[in-house]
């Protein structure tokens, strides 16, 4: 294992043999090595180490270059194989032909380059506003920074829902526990305290190290940091498998689509160029002529329009507040169907106040808001909207802490659902003050106080609480417990083992109100095909108050506890009649999503906690706010910059906007390149001479593109964001031979019309069909990119125009001096009338065949 930053960086010879095996040396040997203290280091330092080790990631952080981007442009295969065989020409002395098909291939490599260059900016623009941050000790003083920027000698300060930002030891813990089973496969958290564990002991038996990619569940620790970026445990595992993102159904799809049309070029230019060699044509010219079907066959440009439609959609989603993580992922937010999602700032304000202090006779208690106040002040874990709202109603009431001092904290846990603070007073008595879930803290307790008495915590009282916690639920409550015990002083640190025998003391209530216009947003989700349901680890009583005040239909409800008695079987079946799970914790929530997505749902889900990774992970569309905790926000797809369900119904509306745009440049590319450079193939078996010169065919190619690329920005049908939709392989299929033999129709009509009709020569030949082909290709754009009458549907002005612009530029290369360098030559004004003639008999054939292939679909889908 190599220590520090990347393998080929220097290392500190003094501290390599230290840090090789950091696990099995004392934590003083290792801070004397890493030439650091247990405050950390100095900035100025940091920067030093930053410019020697680099940045803490598993991959460079350098952007490709301009030149580098622009060199990839060239990795095609089919344009290795036109600039082989553009000097191929060159070397047997067709010097004009050579230099034309290279100026097209540079050309179209540009127009890649310059879209591609544009949209990563402004992808790694939206990217950056949303970082992992690590809480680290420099100069001293704690700061955060962006994990990348961590270094070794570095300490960092973790708690609760932390993102481990590098492989480090731990210095100091307190009831510290790590989920670290992305790299061990362990259920359960792992607790971790210093020590020294053997040199050649397992990752799941370094209790001592904590490493880069796991979270912290619970607890707090301090930890100095011994390896970073590549060097780590998760950069080495990283780097030997080559981890990938798993691919989207939408980038499946692609991959499906572009194998196809690449087995049908590789058939075309074999099948092409052996016959034109056996019928003598000139081998050179059938060469070029064969390899520019290839190109016009093959969706070369379309790798760069995807690229260039998500990054569309990523810009036009941060405008709605929503950043998008991983661009892939756009399309299957557009496919969602299903959206889990915790009540807590979606369906409710997410501004949580306190209503009041009651003790347990139901009465408001002084004395409990001042223990909740204890408590709630001292705690050093997670922040914390409840003890946010419990600081301001003590603040509004004038309440003082007083002689109180915090002597020590057991912190909050998924497993205990509570925390505990001891304070020490004046008078030397110290008390263990608890606050949590009532029924876990109801567990702990053995007494509760009833007036100035303390009696026993029997079945009546208990049963006497649960019965006013069930009104207050009802009623839309969220109810704590609170419990106190004195405890005995002592030197050594306070444990769990203390939570026993405490004395129950009262309840406190918090309210959050549903959201004003919820009601209409998820009717808008409805109405677009997305089915909400609600997920959260409250009690099903408040659960379901919520639902009713936003007016959420409840078809089932189900509790944690009839989750935990249902197999996998019977819950993929039951998930999807279910619209609330209440009183769920973290494993059960990543098995709901499981089972929707069994189910063929595509499933987000939409948390900011700890205990929403595992369900964030298995979600098709990972969802999470900028305020939420790293580990959370490192899982998800999407950072909502506002935790609201309108922006995220906005973000869905340009998931699809992204999907249908993607969508319509595959259809157009299917319904005219493949029926184009089928027809050519066909009748060039039939012609004395090559139907167009291979420069032609690029040519063509190259204008059709120009307007391709401006796909991304176009309008949308309102009919195609109202439901989801997914990748159709069928659907294309049928999309491409139905049109495909449209397009071949009228190449074979603008055949027989230029030879039996005009009797064109082989020039006006060639220019008339460039004319047809180019032309059909760009209308039906316009044509194809809805599902109504054409003119009945806006597209996008860059697109609009672009078309118009090369239309025009297409009508005039007949009749402008460069003519010739591409073999074109005027043709008379019948013959080009004829040509514009036949375009518009073709849009309204295509217009035709697109309400008879939709009508086939709409019956199909019934």
């Amino acid at each position: 294992m190599k220590p520090f930053g990347q393998p080929s960086q220097t290392k500190m010879p003094e501290a390599a043999a230290v840090v090789e095996n950091y696990w099995s040396v004392e934590s003083e040997k290792l801070i004397t090595a890493l030439q650091t203290t247990s405050d950390g280091i100095k900035q100025s330092e940091a920067e030093n180490r930053t410019r020697r080790y680099g940045l803490n990631t598993l991959q460079a952080q350098k952007r490709t270059s301009a030149f580098g981007l622009l060199l990839s442009q060239f990795k095609s295969p089919l344009v290795l194989i036109l600039i082989f065989a553009s000097i191929i020409s060159a070397f047997v002395g067709e010097w004009t032909d050579a230099a034309i098909v290279l100026a097209v291939v540079i050309g179209s490599t540009t127009l890649g380059f310059v879209q591609e260059y544009r949209a990563g900016n402004a992808v790694e623009k939206l990217r950056s506003q949303v970082t992992i941050k690590a809480n680290v000790l420099r100069d001293g003083k704690s700061q955060i920074i962006p994990s990348e920027q961590v270094v070794p000698g570095d300490v960092v300060l973790l708690s609760a829902g932390s993102l481990i930002p590098a492989d480090a030891i731990v210095l100091e813990t307190k009831d510290f526990f790590v989920n670290q089973a992305v790299l061990t496969g362990e259920t359960f958290p792992a607790e971790k305290r210093p020590g020294i564990v053997p040199a050649k002991a397992s990752l799941a038996d370094r209790i001592n190290c904590v490493f880069m990619g796991t979270s912290v569940r619970s607890g707090t620790a301090r930890v100095l940091i011994a390896q970073t970026g590549k060097a780590t445990v998760f950069g080495q595992i990283a780097d030997k498998l080559n981890l990938r993102p798993s691919q989207t159904e939408f980038e499946r799809g692609i991959q499906r689509f572009g194998s196809l049309l690449t087995q049908v070029m590789l058939v075309m230019v074999v099948v092409v160029l052996a016959i034109n060699i056996f019928l003598h044509k000139p081998p050179i010219d059938s060469l070029l002529f064969a390899l520019a079907l290839a190109v016009g066959l093959a969706p070369e440009l379309l790798p760069a329009i995807i690229s260039i439609t998500l990054a569309h959609g990523a810009q036009q989603m941060a405008k709605r507040g929503v950043i998008v993580r991983r661009l892939n992922s756009i399309e299957n937010f557009g496919s969602m169907d299903v959206l889990c999602t915790d009540k807590t700032g979606t369906l409710t304000q997410g501004v949580v106040h306190l209503d009041g202090a009651f003790d347990p006779e139901g009465t408001p208690s002084k004395t409990v808001l001042y223990f909740s106040y204890l408590n709630s002040q001292y705690q050093t874990g997670m922040n914390n909207p409840l003890d946010d709202a419990i600081g301001a109603y003590a603040k509004e009431a004038k309440l003082e802490i007083g002689s109180e001092q915090k002597i020590d904290e057991i912190p909050y846990d998924f497993v205990r659902k509570c925390l505990s603070v001891v304070t020490d007073n004046t008078k030397g008595i110290r008390t263990l003050i608890t606050k949590g879930a009532l029924e876990n803290v109801l567990n702990i307790c053995s007494s509760v106080q009833v007036g100035e008495k303390i009696v026993a915590l029997d079945k009546k009282k208990r049963n006497e609480i649960e019965k006013r916690y069930s009104d207050w639920s009802a009623k839309g409550f969220r109810v704590l417990g609170v419990a106190t015990k004195p405890v005995e002083i002592r030197t050594d640190s306070y444990t769990r083992a203390e939570e026993k025998d405490l004395c129950f003391i009262g309840f406190l209530l918090f309210f959050d109100p549903p959201k004003v216009d919820v009601q209409q947003t998820i009717v808008d989700l409805k109405n677009r095909g997305v089915q909400l349901k609600i997920i959260t680890g409250d009690n099903e009583k408040v659960a379901r108050h919520v639902a009713d005040a936003v007016q959420l239909p409840i078809n089932r409800l189900m509790t944690g506890a009839e989750l935990n008695d249902m197999s996998d079987d019977a819950l993929w079946h039951a998930a999807e009649r279910t619209t609330i799970f209440a009183e769920v914790d973290p494993n059960q929530k990543e098995r709901i999503i499981l089972a929707l997505r069994k189910t063929k749902h595509v499933v987000g889900y939409m948390g900011d906690g700890i205990n929403d990774a595992p369900a964030l992970h298995a979600a098709d569309v990972g969802i999470s706010v900028d305020t939420a905790v790293d580990v959370a926000k490192d899982a998800a797809d999407f950072v909502l910059l506002k935790q609201d369900l309108d922006i995220l119904k906005e973000g869905i509306d340009v998931g699809r906007v992204t999907f249908a745009n993607s969508l319509k440049y595959i259809l157009t590319t299917i319904s005219a390149n493949f029926g184009n450079m089928f027809s050519m193939a066909v009748v060039s078996l039939y012609l004395p001479f090559l139907p167009l010169l291979a420069s032609q065919i690029l040519l063509n190619n190259f204008l059709s593109d120009i307007p391709g690329t401006a796909i991304a920005s176009d309008n949308v049908d309102p009919e195609w964001v109202a439901k989801p939709r997914r990748w159709d392989t069928v659907f294309i299929r049928r999309y491409m031979v139905l049109f495909g033999l449209v397009s071949s129709i009228f190449d074979i009509l603008t055949f027989v019309v230029l030879l039996f009709v005009f009797h064109a020569s082989v020039g006006e030949f060639r220019t008339g069909w460039f004319l047809e082909s180019l032309l059909t290709e760009l209308v039906i754009a316009l044509v194809v990119r809805t599902r109504r009458v054409f003119f009945r549907s806006q597209p996008g002005k860059l697109l609009l125009v672009s078309t118009l612009i090369i239309i025009g530029i297409a009508l005039a290369l007949p009749y402008i001096p460069v003519n010739s360098l591409f073999g074109f030559i005027p043709l008379p004004a019948p013959l080009l009338l004829t040509i514009i003639g036949l375009t518009t008999l073709y849009v309204l054939v295509v217009e035709a065949a697109k309400k008879f292939f939709y009508s086939r679909v709409e019956n199909r889908d019934a």
